[in-house]
């Protein structure tokens, strides 16, 4: 009986995965565009020495004419501003900005974002953080996506090449979980705020409809500021859409397990709504649905049954397909509930920290 409904349930979970993946469109192929925007590529800073290098060599190759960037150094206290001045050089079409002071109410990174936009004359912007690399024609192609779908907001999550243990089992996770909480058709054909994702690494937006949503100043002290501009835009009527950018966008996320771990703990007990309920319950929902095929194999492999691996291979066969349509090593698929330990780990860990009253550390800054 144990053993029947576990292979229903992995089976509907690869049936369910494939299906909903329909709905996740590519960016459209670049071609030639005839009415080019201004596109504002708007880039917070603080304390990335150690990407700036890759991130103004990435943004120099874009293909795209009619852009502006703008970086802006966020009172960082290593190299950012000496080494921004020295790869920019002389490149005309970039400009430093300098933070102002960040207000009590604000997130410091939604404040840069915020500051960024203020200065920003393109049509439409880029929001993209500093560990990003993007292909050259990337503005072409999210150009022509939005004008298919006729939509005012573009984001999605990249590939991620992990430099760190802890990085490779969680970061590429978010895929995992987009896929299979996310209805995607909900998502990207219809306006309902309760159907959305998106990812503060990579957000493409009309200033039109940014500006109408009131911009990052009306998520001022949001942690998840991505998906709750996505809940804005589509709250006022406009239209959002997540697409498959990880053959565009690739991201250095973190470069620690250390670091893993503390960006995680920031943000994912606030990306569920500081639910206690909703935590507990995803820890459990997780721990049946990709834990327990793991002892279930563990005991066919002991007594020579061998069907009861089935369902930890049908695991692992509906990890390895998302991580084949997102460009992820295969070897993660076999680490799944490892993986899923440290999620459900690194959950426990993120709401213990706002049950105890204290606050989220991040960057020499404290969260609340």
């Amino acid at each position: 009986m144990v053993l029947t409904l576990a292979l229903i349930v992995t089976i509907l979970l690869n049936v369910w995965t494939v299906i909903n993946s329909f709905f996740l469109p590519s960016l459209e192929r670049s071609k030639p565009i005839i009415h080019k925007p201004l596109v504002s590529f708007l880039i917070p800073l603080r304390n990335e020495e150690a990407q700036i290098e890759g991130l103004i060599e990435s943004l120099k190759k874009v293909t795209y004419e009619e852009v502006e960037f703008l970086l802006l150094d966020d009172h960082s206290d290593d190299r950012t501003a000496e080494l921004l001045k020295k790869y920019i050089n002389s490149d005309s079409r970039f400009s430093i900005l300098k933070g102002k002071p960040l207000p009590s109410d604000w997130n410091g990174k939604v404040h840069a974002c915020h500051q960024l936009s203020l200065k920003a004359e393109g049509e439409y912007f880029l929001f993209l953080d500093a560990d990003a690399r993007v292909a050259p024609a990337i503005i072409e192609r999210s150009l022509l996506t939005l004008w298919k779908y006729d939509a005012s907001m573009l984001s999605g999550f990249p590939n991620y090449p992990s430099s760190s243990f802890l990085s490779h089992m969680l970061v590429p996770l978010q895929h995992m979980v987009v896929w299979l909480h996310l209805p995607l058709m909900m998502a990207n054909y219809t306006t309902k705020p309760a159907f959305t994702a998106a990812c503060g690494i990579f957000i493409f937006i009309k200033k039109e409809a940014y500006e109408a949503i009131g911009g990052h100043e009306s998520v001022r002290s949001s942690l998840v500021e991505d998906v709750h501009i996505a809940r804005e835009v589509k709250k006022h009527g406009y239209k959002m859409v997540l697409c498959n950018i990880t053959d565009s966008v690739i991201s250095y996320m973190y470069d620690s397990s250390k670091e893993t771990w503390e960006g995680f703990k920031k943000n994912i007990f606030t990306g569920l709504g500081r639910s206690s309920f909703l935590a507990f319950s995803l820890m459990i929902f997780y721990f049946f649905l990709f834990l327990f095929p793991v002892i279930l194999a563990a005991y066919g492999a002991v007594a020579g049954q061998w069907l009861f691996l089935l369902p930890f291979l049908l695991n692992v066969s509906f990890k390895m397909y998302i991580d084949v349509r997102t460009k992820h090593p295969l070897w993660l698929s076999w680490l799944l509930p490892v993986s899923i330990i440290c999620l459900i780990s690194i959950i426990a860990a993120s709401m213990m920290v706002s049950l105890k009253g204290k606050s989220y550390q991040w960057k020499g800054r404290s969260y609340d």
